[in-house]
């Protein structure tokens, strides 16, 4: 869910982390927001108005009247243009302010006047920000129905190191994302994910495993959280990181590892999408010892492991959707037609190494959607972000109906 042509009003109080209020603003008309910056006389003495103002092609306002011509500067206007407020970086001051309701500036009385969300992200020395005057300014904010955007743990201005650094730019883009994302059909529903490959060790030093990075996995997980769901997702080694918190994440290895933590969450979840790729087989014998070299040939013995979505996939309830996916070489569709009977699933999301783009390791994807009905959905090459809203899209209309 991108933000374009949302207005999104910015707040820049006087903080030295007002530096980041550029690349926060450069972001936001990335993604296609309007930006309106609005500035604190001290926030001006750390940041020019001049700077925001370039990168939002906005006018700053930073007072009542406008200095030139003296024209109002008319904060309930601004606060019923405003789609959302965000004030970044927030500091003790601001907070003080805004918590008591003193609108002595443009910027709280802008936010005396708002009737939209308003999000706001505090930046300060560590002893500030965990000071009880502090704290209890922030709960109060939130008690109001604001939205906190928490500082972060790092190295502060002062040379501490502590909580009270502004978030990052990228991270308060995330919260506006996921609350204009937010869908009142996924609100609250909860949904397991299974992702990226799963690893069989030969011996303490090797082991056997397949090209998945896990990409499509954690774009659906992030969908699904941004969407309003409470998301488990059960993942195979990979380098990717979660960027949402509220995301619950189960690291394993093997197929064994994986089919016992997702059997231990089936049950309690609504929906259930199998997007890992499992090993199909796993060494009969694992050496305790790194297997010496030895001749020029070796033989490894292996056996089949467990097919997590068709053993599964037999306790599924009438009230749970499941969906699997299928990567295919040849004769895609009428494979995964079988897998969608054989598995019990609901929808089975194909894709095949035949496609430029799609498959394993790429940041793209190219799928075909097939139902219980047997109805098939083609969709074209795009992003695993992109693709993940296909996919929210389909089951968002399935919970639309049920």
């Amino acid at each position: 869910m991108n933000l374009k042509g949302k207005k999104l009003l910015l707040g820049v109080t006087g903080s030295i982390s007002a530096y980041k209020s550029a690349l926060l603003v450069r972001l936001l008309v990335k993604e296609g927001a309007e930006v309106q910056v609005v500035m604190t006389e001290s926030a001006t003495e750390f940041i020019t108005p001049l700077t925001l103002s370039t990168l939002s092609k906005r006018p700053v306002f930073t007072s009542f009247t406008n200095g030139q011509n003296g024209e109002w500067n008319n904060h309930v206007e601004l606060g019923l243009w405003a789609d959302a407020i965000v004030i970044a970086p927030a500091t003790a001051k601001t907070l003080s302010k805004l918590s008591s309701g003193l609108a002595d500036d443009l910027l709280t009385a802008i936010y005396l006047s708002a009737r939209c969300p308003v999000f706001f992200a505090p930046a300060m020395d560590v002893d500030m920000y965990k000071h009880p005057s502090t704290l209890h300014n922030i709960k109060t904010l939130s008690s109001y129905g604001n939205i906190l955007i928490a500082a972060e743990y790092g190295e502060l201005a002062s040379g501490l190191v502590g909580e009270g650094r502004l978030a990052e730019p990228e991270a308060i883009i995330y919260q506006l994302q996921k609350h204009f994302a937010h869908s009142v059909f996924a609100k609250g529903r909860r949904v397991l994910i299974t992702a990226g490959p799963t690893i069989e060790p030969i011996d303490p030093v090797r082991f056997i495993s397949n090209h998945s990075s896990g990409k499509m996995g954690y774009a659906l997980a992030h969908a699904f959280a941004m969407a309003g769901a409470q998301v488990t997702l059960i993942s195979g080694p990979t380098n990717l990181k979660i960027q949402d918190s509220s995301i619950q994440v189960f690291r394993v290895e093997t197929a064994r590892e994986m089919l016992n933590v997702t059997e231990e969450h089936f049950e309690q979840n609504e929906l259930i999408i199998f997007s890992a790729a499992v090993a199909d087989y796993t060494p009969a014998h694992v050496a305790t010892q790194k297997i010496k070299k030895q001749g020029l040939n070796m033989s490894l013995e292996l056996t089949k492991t467990i097919d997590i979505a068709r053993t599964l996939g037999k306790m599924k309830r009438e009230d749970q959707l499941v969906i699997g996916f299928a990567l295919e070489t040849e004769n895609e569709l009428e494979h995964a037609a079988d897998k969608l009977d054989g598995k019990n699933l609901d929808y089975i999301v194909v894709n095949s190494l035949n496609d430029t783009g799609a498959g394993f390791a790429h940041d793209t994807n190219k799928i075909s959607v097939i139902d219980k009905e047997k109805k098939i959905s083609h969709f074209p090459l795009k992003s695993k972000d992109a693709v993940a809203q296909d996919i929210l899209g389909i089951v968002l209309n399935r919970w639309r109906i049920i």
